[in-house]
């Protein structure tokens, strides 16, 4: 039985090759494509349960199959292969809706290791426990991923999104800057916090600058808590 179907869009062969040597290997389905036009196109043909995707791709580029996929609501988790390694590259990328990224080269266990995370969070979030959850005035809907606070609707982007939901489901607690990139990135960032110091302030912008009182709060040199 499939573990699940992985699209590999890789303009390099060797390295699309071995990939899907190794997924098939382990128990997935695969399909791969070696241009961005390619990659799109038979991601819309057929229903995938993961995108591997390079983003240094001819003809149309990685990042462009990814606001395209994100345009058209589409959820399926998006792994980013790049050989970029500079912070402004991957925030680009995170905020263009991708779930995760991974700097080539790379380890395949390591790839491995971040695809069953996602995977096993794409199940959990189709059937949530509790659909709704709220802190104050602020709600969150997990089937429709509306978010609302004082009856104002606020748009967040899927990565905003990810990063408020595990802060409300673990409202009053104190979060380090570990477990959100472990949680909410799915994968150890080796002790940058760059990226969360990022979101923080997107979502302050959105869902406390607005209103009187705010949620999130720093604790200093350890991270964050979301509170009334």
């Amino acid at each position: 039985m499939s573990k699940g179907k992985i699209l590999i869009v890789e303009d390099e062969r060797k390295i699309a090759r071995l990939i899907q040597l190794e997924l098939e290997h382990e128990g997935y389905e695969t399909g791969t494509a070696y241009t961005g036009l390619e990659g799109y196109s038979l991601f819309k043909q057929e229903n995938w349960d993961l995108l591997l995707l390079d983003v240094m791709l001819p003809e149309l580029s990685g990042l462009e199959v990814l606001r395209r996929i994100r345009t058209a609501n589409d959820q399926t988790p998006v792994i980013l292969l790049t050989a970029r390694d500079a912070l402004p590259d991957k925030v680009s990328g995170l905020d263009l809706g991708a779930n995760d990224y991974i700097t080539k080269p790379f380890r395949i266990e390591e790839l491995l290791a971040r695809i069953r995370v996602w995977l096993r969070q794409s199940v959990l979030q189709e059937e949530p426990a509790d659909s709704s959850l709220s802190i104050g005035d602020l709600t969150i809907n997990q089937k429709t991923r509306e978010v609302v606070r004082a009856d104002q609707s606020i748009e967040l982007t899927p990565t905003e999104y990810e990063l408020l939901l595990y802060l409300v489901q673990n409202q009053n607690q104190v979060l380090t800057f570990d477990q959100l990139l472990s949680n909410v990135w799915g994968f150890d960032y080796y002790g940058d916090s760059n990226v969360v110091y990022v979101y923080i302030r997107y979502l302050r912008k959105k869902i406390d600058a607005p209103f009187s009182k705010p949620y999130i709060h720093t604790i200093r040199g350890v991270g964050y808590m979301l509170k009334e």
